[in-house]
């Protein structure tokens, strides 16, 4: 991404005292099914072009969720989208059309993972930023990757009086960010979920690294240098920036690991010898 991407990303970027969330659940064998994309499109009715500005998921009669921190700027009923909430997050106003339910009227305070609706037969997603229409999927990769770099440092909510300087962390993977975030987009639930039930075991010489680096971190005593908060629970100030890029290169590293174990999938722009590298440096190095 170039330096002009990365500031306008940068300033995209949405804050929220409580943390985000999906706009729906996906259980582990379903995939993100998408009906009608953004931009031009042919209406599956009429075979009329038209410029769609928004996304359709498949998402039936599902939970819909508040993504941040919001409000409920908008609510009715109308011929194209039917009954319909729109939320406003930060500089973003998020449309939710085709309800079969909706819980929170006009002025309804929201919180991420808040239930604020449900589906009907599909869902649709129309995303506004400043004013202007935005592809709903490159907003829900803004909300993924706020979602996996927090739950990886164990934190819920943005610190916004967090640590200076967080957001400039630099992985060795950040020529690649936008294909791994979306891959994350797809497949970060499938990959927490085997974690958790023990489906799916990081080698233990990740293990050891986890270990080894906050084992480090105590020495130099990076944790509790400021009164701790939901934001910041360990209490890291700037100093522990070194931790945050060496936790964030393992945690990424493991991801891509089991992409590539679980589903074959590599980073696009490897080459062949990259990928088999790669493996190699993943490897569980344990002696029987």
């Amino acid at each position: 991404m170039d330096k002009e991407n990365k500031n306008v990303f940068k300033d995209m970027m949405l804050v929220s005292d409580n943390g985000y969330c999906m706009p729906f659940e996906l259980k582990d064998d379903e995939g993100l099914e998408v009906m009608l994309d953004y931009g031009k499109q042919t209406h599956p009715s009429t075979g009329v072009e038209f410029q769609h500005d928004g996304m359709d998921f498949v998402c039936k009669e599902k939970d819909l969720y508040a993504l941040a921190d919001g409000l409920i700027i908008g609510a009715g009923s109308e011929e194209v989208h039917g009954n319909y909430i729109v939320a406003k997050y930060g500089k973003y106003e998020v449309t939710y059309g085709h309800l079969s339910e909706a819980y929170t009227p006009y002025g309804t305070t929201v919180t991420p993972g808040q239930v604020i609706a449900k589906s009907g037969d599909f869902l649709h997603l129309g995303v506004h930023f400043n004013g202007r229409s935005i592809n709903p999927m490159e907003f829900l990769t803004i909300i993924w990757q706020d979602i996996q770099q927090l739950a990886a440092m164990g934190i819920k909510a943005l610190p916004t009086d967090g640590i200076e300087g967080a957001e400039n962390v630099k992985t060795k993977y950040d020529k690649d960010q936008d294909e791994i975030m979306m891959m994350m987009l797809r497949w970060l639930p499938s990959y927490l979920n085997e974690l958790q039930e023990g489906q799916y075991q990081p080698s233990h010489r990740i293990e050891t690294m986890l270990r080894d680096t906050f084992a480090k971190a105590a020495e130099k005593e990076y944790f509790y240098e400021r009164m701790p908060s939901i934001a910041n629970p360990l209490g890291m100030t700037a100093r522990a920036l070194p931790l945050i890029e060496k936790i964030q290169n393992i945690i990424i590293g493991d991801f891509l690991n089991f992409m590539a174990l679980r589903h074959g999938r590599y980073v696009s722009t490897w080459s062949d010898d990259e990928k088999k590298n790669f493996l190699v440096s993943q490897e569980d190095k344990r002696t029987a």
